[in-house]
């Protein structure tokens, strides 16, 4: 239950962050875009990866192979991005305040 209520405030933080990246909902349709890929299982599963990658101190290598489509993989590749981004701003955080 814990895991679950994490997921979904990141997924929230990240929601909002593209809110204020994008001005405050200025453009109603990048929002959607941005939700429907937030409930994407591909990229759900890409931003998990990417951020275990990154605390684990894993190359950025993108293992597209696991989906079968191109939107598939592209929106994989989209979360695995994200996801190693912000676990590098997370680990290093970390690491400045030990």
């Amino acid at each position: 239950m814990k895991k679950l209520m994490l997921f979904a405030a990141v997924i929230e933080l990240c929601l909002g962050a593209a809110m204020i990246h994008t001005g405050h909902a200025s453009n109603p349709g990048q929002i959607s875009a941005e939700a429907n890929h937030a409930t994407s299982a591909p990229f759900r599963d890409g931003l998990y990866l990417g951020k275990l990658a990154a605390e684990r101190g894993g190359e950025s290598h993108i293992y597209t192979g696991r989906w079968t489509t191109e939107g598939d993989r592209a929106s994989f590749t989209a979360g695995f991005q994200q996801g190693y981004q912000n676990g590098l701003v997370l680990r290093a955080s970390k690491g400045s305040t030990n």
